[in-house]
């Protein structure tokens, strides 16, 4: 079994995601003022240019073309790099579609995002959405994908090469003395400088109002007057900015597993690595009734107190895998996180530890490397270097020095004994990033919007269920929707209830009633 693909058609990418942890028609239309954002709706931060400037890029013409696989057209999309300065140089965004197939009305676009951020939306379309959505949404939308900026085939984010890219995933992260945070710290400033050097044009323009600004211009090149949006995990943070930024061009956004805009970066962390304990704890529930659960049949404290144990041992001798890498206690860690996105990897995990604990890493590593989107020839996607491209830019550092971290750490661990500690160094990454955070953490309401569902799983890991809670509040249309179970978002996971609701919105337009809960 291909573990890397299994892990990626459920869905895998991460919310939030920091340092090595992540703690993704017409053939065009001519510009009109009904396919253009008004000046009145835009929430314009500093800099920001007028509808009028940016007339050439919302009356370009998509010129669709076959792309190797079979149903799905692609194209390119212009939008400027600096939005401040729309005369100045452009980027290309990768933009793919699959037409609606009937029966019924075409309804218009649906965009795709399935988070990160770095997740490619095209592969993610072409791969599930564009195939596996429910039939009558497909029936009655154009499925359409873009490839955030600096993302995938979007003029993607390069930070290192594949052989140093190894050598960063395996720093240890949970530092033991001083020799050990140094090392930590001089790893985090050489992927930094690795991305300035690679990627200084691009990098101080990747942020997610930078993307919702891009949505929206593809929105009015494709002929939609308002979006219809499924954005998932960090995706639910691109769609609630666009929200903010254009309220009188929502349509029907759903936003699953959702993330709460409002938390500083440190906060976010803490809360994903309390969401990951949460996930493990419900892991360890299973296993320990489970006759060759590898974590014992006690309980699941003591499936948490032998986890590590396990890790402690692998930090000071490595496990053989078969190949040129052992398995380190930091890609170890991170093929169990991998699987706490999705109970489906349950069975796989449990495998992978009994290997492990026999001396052979092959397992964890192989989820680690899905994690890390690492492929089986050693080369990897940009995923992580867009994923921290994006967060740097789009909030300021959770911490900006190795003491501050330090100090932290003991609250770390009260929210996860098992994570925290890892969690909390992977949260200095920002600290040395060479492009200034943008954004800031605020509280989206988008007043005008039309209703606006978002969706909260109670035991995911990554977007932990009070943050969709937090969003709905704050959103003036929001309608929170709950899915009582395990693994990360909720739609598509087999819950007839929560995908019932979802498509009803999608296609009628009708959110479920306030707080409706499914399991």
């Amino acid at each position: 079994m291909d573990t890397r693909q299994r892990l990626r058609t459920s869905a895998l990418v991460c919310a939030a995601a920091v340092g090595m942890l992540i703690s993704g028609c017409s053939s065009g239309s001519s510009f009109s003022e009904a396919s253009a954002p008004s000046g009145s709706s835009v929430a314009s931060p500093p800099g920001a240019v007028s509808t009028e400037e940016l007339k050439t890029y919302y009356a370009q013409r998509l010129s669709w073309r076959d792309c190797g696989v079979p149903g799905f057209q692609c194209a390119t999309l212009r939008a400027p790099l600096d939005y401040a300065k729309p005369d100045g140089r452009s980027v290309d965004l990768a933009v793919a579609r699959v037409k609606a197939t009937g029966p019924g009305k075409r309804i218009g676009s649906l965009l795709v995002n399935p988070g990160g951020p770095g997740g490619s939306a095209v592969s993610y379309l072409q791969g599930y959405a564009g195939v596996g959505y429910p039939a009558p949404v497909r029936a009655r939308y154009d499925m359409v994908a873009i490839d955030p900026r600096g993302v995938a085939r979007s003029e993607p984010v390069e930070c290192l090469d594949d052989k140093d890219m190894d050598s960063y995933t395996q720093t240890d992260q949970t530092p033991d003395d001083k020799p050990e945070v140094a090392k930590l710290s001089t790893a985090f400033k050489g992927f930094a400088a690795g991305c300035k050097s690679r990627s200084a044009t691009v990098l101080p323009h990747v942020s997610t109002v930078d993307a919702a600004r891009d949505m929206d211009i593809l929105r009015g090149v494709l002929g939609d007057e308002k979006l219809s949006y499924v954005g998932a995990s960090y995706g639910t943070f691109l769609g609630a900015t666009y929200a903010e930024l254009y309220p009188d061009r929502v349509g029907r956004l759903v936003l699953d597993g959702a993330m709460d805009p409002s938390l500083p970066a440190r906060q976010v962390n803490r809360d994903q690595t309390a969401g990951f304990e949460t996930a493990f704890k419900s892991f360890a529930d299973d296993c320990v009734q489970r006759a060759l659960c590898p974590l014992g049949t006690t309980s699941p404290e003591d499936a948490a107190t032998r986890l590590k144990d396990f890790f402690a041992k692998t930090d000071a001798q490595p496990i053989p895998t078969g190949e040129s890498r052992p398995l380190t206690e930091s890609l170890a860690t991170t093929g169990v996180i991998a699987a706490m996105y999705d109970a489906g990897a349950w069975p796989q995990l449990r495998e992978a530890l009994t290997q492990a604990m026999a001396g052979d890493g092959s397992g964890l590593l192989a989820l680690s490397d899905s994690y890390y989107e690492r492929e089986p020839d050693g080369t990897y996607t940009n995923l992580m270097y867009a994923n921290a491209a994006v967060n740097c830019l789009d909030a300021p550092p959770a911490f900006t020095t190795p003491n501050e971290v330090d100090a932290a750490v003991a609250d770390f661990e009260k929210a996860s004994p098992v994570f925290g500690r890892g969690f909390a160094w992977a949260s200095l990454n920002c600290a040395y990033w060479p492009a200034p955070a943008t954004g800031s953490p605020h509280r989206i309401e988008a007043k005008g919007a039309a209703p606006i569902l978002v969706v909260g799983t109670t035991r995911d890991p990554a977007t932990p269920y009070k943050w969709a809670q937090s969003l709905a509040d704050q959103l003036s249309s929001g309608t929170l929707l709950t899915y009582e179970g395990d693994g990360h978002t909720a739609y598509g996971r087999g819950s007839d209830c929560v995908d019932t609701a979802i498509n009803t919105y999608l296609l009628e337009g009708t959110p479920p009633r306030a707080n409706k809960r499914c399991t």
